[in-house]
């Protein structure tokens, strides 16, 4: 099944579950973005004339966006496993420890502005280096709270901000799109407006903290590498920041640059031009008349004020829709200029929020030492990953604030990231793997500015924010329910009299996700994981292949030894890389748990030990039949008697479960597995008789080129137990 529009989304969603579909009302900002048609030209990136980019401030993707239907969220089936702590056994990452020991549990709770409106104003969390750190865990991610407090498990739902479900309602929403560093705002802002934070101190870096974030601070000091900006300048490519320079929540991160600052202040040699367009006071009124103008720049950067910057404290969910929605009356003032335009609308960082995927991280050290020799990756990667981890202390940071040393940068947890165009309408969730550095990645691929500081390896396994649009055939349909206005809100949230700090729940109760699919578009990932088992080593080995387009990260987790770190293996496009377990410590049963991006999964058990039953040696390998639409079992059998293999679907009713197939002694099977009827979702078990500890687990979605459907698993309420 392919989707190309969300007309075809209708009709085909319209069949199946008997509903229809109206007209949508939109807040009114949004009903006019959505009322202008883009600009016919070649159908590709370069209709697009003018991009501009507003970064918001610190929250998570399931603190916003958890209970949102099609997206990976609360009902997201594959949460990963996290070892045991007091009162909770075989639990997922939905069940933390709490901070304070009593209630002993937490669980994601809603900030529940009906019954209280206080919440809109949460208070924030802890979001440096050191205490997020902590909080991953280098992915084990199973003490959130003790370093993030108990109120970083609170989200919000639609009826707490309408504004934000409705933009992705009407646009399309990234849930997949993270953070580019585990900390606070300005290391993540270098990201945005440089590609790096300087991570081998060539330029005054590493940025790791709120160091320079503004023109006074050491004035005489600062970053010396080029920004982007100075890239387009020098490319003569239109740009400007737009911001009060009064009141910008010290969140625009050029004023960090020894450049900027010279032009700042008027010395010589100076670029004058840097401070007109990156340190001026060009606020929200002066960007709808450079639109009335004709004037708007190619790029455009906006700040928010602390009031509109959604931050905890200072802001709040309501009055950043208000902002938002300001952004938008000021880019459709000209319908003309819309019609050419691409917004994108981001966050920084989550705060200290939680959020459930593990982020794709270059793989984290399980033994470092002086001597390189002596160091243990646990994992690997097929990419250069130089630049990627922590190793040099910045000049004016204490030490103990520059701990710990030795790991990697990010990416970071998942944040919101809303596009928002003529292009990209109607609904749509892209699940690719992205980070801040995928903005300047598409301002490159528009505009032919190449951005040398972004590392090999967040090129590979980053994408560059293409796939969010249609430019040949977009959108023109949109619908959902009566939505207020973004004014009345924002008003109340403006009166409360401070931040609140919501009490813990006594019982943990898991949240529930809206069931729901929407139109999901294509990804160049095209994955596979194979065991094999290794009995006289003792050992069981994984590969990993990736014949896509992109580059991915795989987490693997040992259900074993859940205490220990995860493996992560980044595996370049049409590359290659294996890992050997030893498993003879275990008495030979083994229990590897596997995610890539997009719910991609593996689960493989079974059982070396010398007393296990050996005639059947089973080995199974899945792959992808795109001309047949759907997937190539091959069964294997390397023992010297028959084997029966049972295959079993775990959801989206597959027409062919179940499935028993008999290979003889030292032969092989091949069977197809349609996935005509499933939008291309898969997922089943593979059972051998005789062999009670081995099973096989596959599921994920075959990529096909073709726009499709999110995942018909998500849904319901979250998993907290796993098996």
């Amino acid at each position: 099944m392919s989707i190309t529009t969300r007309r075809d989304f209708l009709r085909t969603f319209a069949a199946a579950t008997g509903a229809g579909m109206g007209a949508s009302v939109f807040p009114p900002a949004i009903r006019k973005a959505l009322a202008i048609g883009p600009r016919r030209g070649k159908g590709s990136i370069e209709d697009v004339e003018h991009v501009v980019i507003l970064m918001q401030e610190n929250r998570s993707f399931d603190h916003y966006f958890g209970t949102l239907s099609g997206v990976r969220g609360f009902g997201d089936r594959f949460p990963i496993p996290a070892p045991n702590a007091p009162g909770i056994t075989n639990r997922t990452v939905w069940y933390q420890p709490s901070q304070s020991g009593s209630p002993a549990v937490v669980a994601p709770f809603r900030l529940d502005t009906e019954q209280s409106f206080q919440y809109m104003r949460v208070e924030g969390t802890p979001h440096s280096w050191p205490d997020s750190q902590a909080a991953w865990g280098d992915g084990i991610m199973a003490e959130w709270p003790r370093h993030k407090n108990d109120h970083s498990m609170g989200y919000f739902t639609d009826q707490d901000m309408p504004f934000q479900f409705a933009l992705a309602e009407a646009f399309t929403i990234c849930d997949a799109y993270h953070c580019s560093f585990m900390g606070n705002t300005n290391p993540n802002r270098l990201f945005l407006w440089t590609g790096t934070n300087d991570p081998l101190q060539k330029n005054g870096g590493p940025g790791i903290y709120n160091q320079y974030d503004n023109v006074d601070y050491d004035s005489a000091g600062g970053y010396t590498w080029l920004t982007y900006c100075e890239r387009l300048q020098a490319a003569r490519v239109s740009w400007q920041i737009y911001q009060n320079m009064e009141d910008n929540f010290t969140d625009n991160s050029v004023a960090g640059f020894r450049s900027f600052r010279a032009s700042y202040f008027d010395e010589p040699g100076a670029n004058p031009e840097l401070a007109q367009r990156g340190l001026s006071t060009r606020d929200l009124d002066l960007l709808e008349q450079d639109v009335l103008d004709g004037k708007l720049p190619a790029v455009s950067w906006i700040v928010a004020t602390a009031e509109g910057s959604e931050h905890p404290g200072p802001s709040s969910p309501a009055q950043g829709a208000d902002y938002i929605s300001r952004v938008l009356e000021a880019l459709t003032a000209d319908p003309e200029v819309w019609a050419k335009t691409v917004l994108f609308v981001n966050f920084d960082e989550n705060d200290g929020f939680f959020d459930h995927v593990p982020p794709p991280a270059a793989p984290s050290y399980a033994v470092w030492d002086a001597d390189e020799r002596r160091r243990v990756l646990a994992g690997a990667s097929s990419v250069s990953t130089t630049g990627e981890y922590h190793e040099q202390i910045p000049w004016d940071v204490p030490a103990e604030r520059a701990a710990p040393l030795h790991k990697p940068y990010g990416l970071g947890p998942r944040v919101p990231m809303y596009v928002i165009s003529p292009w990209s309408k109607g609904g749509w969730v892209n699940s690719e793997v992205f980070d801040h550095t995928s903005v300047i990645r598409f301002l490159e691929k528009r505009f032919g500015v190449h951005e040398p500081n972004i590392s090999p390896w967040r090129r590979a396994v980053a994408g560059d924010l293409t796939s969010a649009f249609n430019f040949s055939d977009p959108d023109d349909v949109a619908f959902y329910e009566e939505l207020p206005d973004t004014i009345e809100l924002a008003a109340r949230a403006g009166a409360l009299p401070g931040r609140s700090t919501p009490p813990t729940p006594a019982l943990p109760e898991l949240p529930v996700q809206a069931w729901g699919i929407r139109p999901s578009r294509a990804l160049p990932y095209e994955l596979h994981v194979h065991a094999k088992e290794r009995d006289r080593e003792g050992t069981l080995a994984l590969s990993f292949a990736n014949t896509g387009r992109a580059g991915a990260v795989f987490h693997v987790y040992d259900k074993k030894h859940l205490d220990r770190i995860p493996r992560r293996y980044t595996v370049g496009a049409a590359d290659e890389l294996r890992g050997e377990w030893e498993v003879r410590a275990d008495g030979g049963a083994y229990d590897l748990w596997v995610l890539g991006p997009n719910g991609f999964h593996r689960h493989f058990m079974g059982d070396l030990s010398p007393g296990r039953p050996r005639a059947p040696e089973p080995e199974i390998h899945v792959s992808y039949d795109l001309r047949r639409g759907g997937l190539r079992l091959t069964l294997r059998n390397r023992g010297d008697v028959p084997c029966t293999f049972r295959v079993l679907s775990n959801a989206y009713h597959h027409r062919w479960d179940p499935l028993v197939v008999r290979v003889g002694a030292r032969d092989d099977r091949d069977h197809f597995l349609s996935l005509h009827h499933t939008a291309n979702w898969y997922d089943f078990t593979v059972r051998v008789a005789g062999l009670e500890a081995y099973a096989r687990r596959f599921a994920g979605r075959m990529e096909t080129g073709r726009h499709s459907l999110s995942d018909p698993g998500l849904g319901g309420r979250a998993r907290g137990q796993h098996t």
